[in-house]
Order: structure tokens, then C-alpha cells, then sequence
């Protein structure tokens, strides 16, 4: 009988979840920087809001190391977002 794995997002740690919410953030942002026009800026901010949030319920516990890199991959799209959104004012 096979194992049925469950990959949803409720199954993985917080670190993972806040990471594949920068990921998706950073996705949203490259696509704004190479098409940026209101729409894409609009889904980058809403994507960053996102791993923002995330990163947040983060609880660094005894996962330090994983969680300072979470959040330094979060600054790094912050930083690229306001790149965005520097150049269209």
C-alpha cells in the first residue's frame, strides 16, 4: 500500500512557509522589474506583504541560522521592490 504524502503548505514548518512566500515574492517582483507597469508593481507589493507577514510569525527557536537567512532574502526583495517603485514615481 503506497504512503500518501501530504505536500500542502500546512504540513511544513513555518521557515518553509516563509520562505516559499519570499520566493513567491521575489517571482512577482522580477516580473515587475521587467514589466513594470501598475499590475505587476500591484502583485509585487501584495507578494511582499505576503512574506512580510510571513516572515513575522516566524519563532527563530532553536533554527537561527535558517531564520536570519529568511529574513535577509526578505530585505533583498524589499530592497528590489523599492527599485520598482522608486523608478516609477
Amino acid at each position: 500500500m503506497a504512503r500518501n504524502e501530504d505536500s500542502s503548505l500546512q504540513s511544513q514548518n513555518p521557515v518553509s512557509q516563509a520562505q516559499n512566500s519570499v520566493d513567491r515574492a521575489r517571482n512577482a517582483i522580477s516580473q515587475a522589474l521587467s514589466h513594470p507597469n501598475e499590475q505587476t508593481v500591484a502583485q509585487a507589493q501584495n507578494a511582499l506583504e505576503h512574506a512580510e507577514n510571513a516572515v513575522a510569525q516566524i519563532d527563530a527557536g532553536d533554527n537561527l541560522q535558517p531564520v536570519q537567512l529568511v529574513q535577509q532574502m526578505l530585505q533583498t526583495e524589499q530592497e528590489r521592490l523599492r527599485s520598482v517603485t522608486d523608478e516609477q514615481q
